[in-house]
C-alpha cells in the first residue's frame, strides 16, 4: 500500500520525466536535480527514475501508431510505400547505433563520473548557449522536409550527435533535434525524428539499466512505478502533441533561457549550501 508522501513523489517524478523527456532541456538531469535539492527519490538504484521512462515511450507508439504499424505493413513491399518504409527504418537503426555502442562501452563510466549535480548544472547552461547560437546564427535552408526522405548517412550523424546527450544536463531531444536542424533537416522533421529515435534508444537503455539494477528491484516497489508510469504516459500524450504545433509557429531560444535560468540558479545554489 503506497502511502500519500510515495504517491505524490510518484506522481511529481512521472510528470517531471514526462514534461522534459522529449524537450531540449534533459530529463535526466531534472530528475537528478530533484532528488538532490528536494529530496524527490524512488526505489534504491534509480530503478523508478529508468522504469518510468517506458511510460514516455509508450506514449510516442500510441500518437504514432498509424505511421508505425503502417512502416511494419510496407516493409516488404517492392512499391513506393515499401521503400520508404525500409529507408525510414534503416534511418532509425543508424541513428539507434552510436548510442548503442557508446551505451555499452561507457555506461558505467559515465553513470559513475558524471551524474552529479553540478555536472547537470554546468551542461543546461552549456547547452543553452548552444541552442541560442544555433538559432541565431544564419544556416543554410534545409534540404530534408520529409521524414521517409531522411538517408541512413545523415541519420548515422545525427545519432553520433545524439551521444553527447549522454552527459547527464546535455538533453537527449535537444542533441538530436538541434543536430539534425544544424546538418540540414526541417525543424518539424528533426523533432518528430527524435521521437521515432527515442524508441529504440530509450527501450535499449532502459533495459540495460534494468538488468544492472534487477537486484534492487523489489516486488513493494512495483505499485510505485505503476504509478509513475501512467503518470509519465499521460502527461507524455500531452507534452508530444503540444511541442509538435509549438516547433511549427516558434524557435527554441524560449528553451534555452529556461536552460541558463536553470542551470545558472543551481550552480549558485551548490555553491551556496553544497
Amino acid at each position: 500500500m503506497l502511502t500519500p508522501d510515495q504517491l505524490i513523489h510518484a506522481v511529481a517524478l512521472g510528470t517531471l520525466e514526462a514534461a522534459t523527456e522529449f524537450l531540449p532541456v534533459s530529463s535526466t538531469g531534472h530528475l537528478l536535480l530533484a532528488g538532490h535539492f528536494l529530496g524527490f527519490e524512488g526505489p534504491p538504484g534509480k530503478v523508478f527514475e529508468i522504469a518510468i521512462q517506458l511510460g514516455a515511450i509508450l506514449a510516442i507508439c500510441v500518437l504514432y501508431f498509424q505511421k508505425l504499424w503502417g512502416v511494419v505493413l510496407d516493409l516488404p513491399g517492392q512499391n513506393t510505400a515499401g521503400r520508404q518504409a525500409r529507408n525510414f527504418t534503416l534511418a532509425v537503426l543508424a541513428g539507434f547505433l552510436p548510442a548503442a555502442v557508446v551505451g555499452i562501452l561507457l555506461h558505467d563510466t559515465i553513470t559513475t563520473y558524471l551524474f552529479n549535480p553540478i555536472v547537470v548544472c554546468a551542461m543546461l547552461v552549456v547547452g543553452g548557449l548552444v541552442i541560442l547560437y544555433l538559432e541565431n546564427v544564419r544556416r543554410a535552408p534545409a534540404s530534408v522536409y520529409d521524414i521517409d526522405a531522411l538517408d541512413w548517412r545523415l541519420a548515422l550523424k545525427i545519432g553520433a550527435l545524439q551521444c553527447l546527450a549522454m552527459v547527464p544536463g546535455v538533453s537527449r531531444s535537444g542533441a538530436t533535434i538541434m543536430g539534425a536542424m544544424w546538418l540540414g533537416v526541417n525543424r518539424k522533421v528533426a523533432t518528430e525524428f527524435s521521437f521515432f529515435l527515442a524508441i529504440p534508444t530509450m527501450v535499449g537503455a532502459v533495459a540495460l539499466s534494468l538488468w544492472e539494477q534487477r537486484a534492487l528491484l523489489r516486488a513493494e516497489d512495483l505499485a510505485l512505478i505503476g504509478v509513475g508510469l501512467v503518470t509519465a504516459f499521460l502527461v507524455a500524450l500531452l507534452v508530444v502533441r503540444w511541442l509538435v504545433g509549438f516547433v511549427a509557429r516558434r524557435t527554441f531560444t524560449p528553451f534555452a533561457w529556461y536552460r541558463i535560468t536553470v542551470g545558472g540558479l543551481g550552480l549558485l545554489a551548490l555553491a551556496l549550501w553544497g
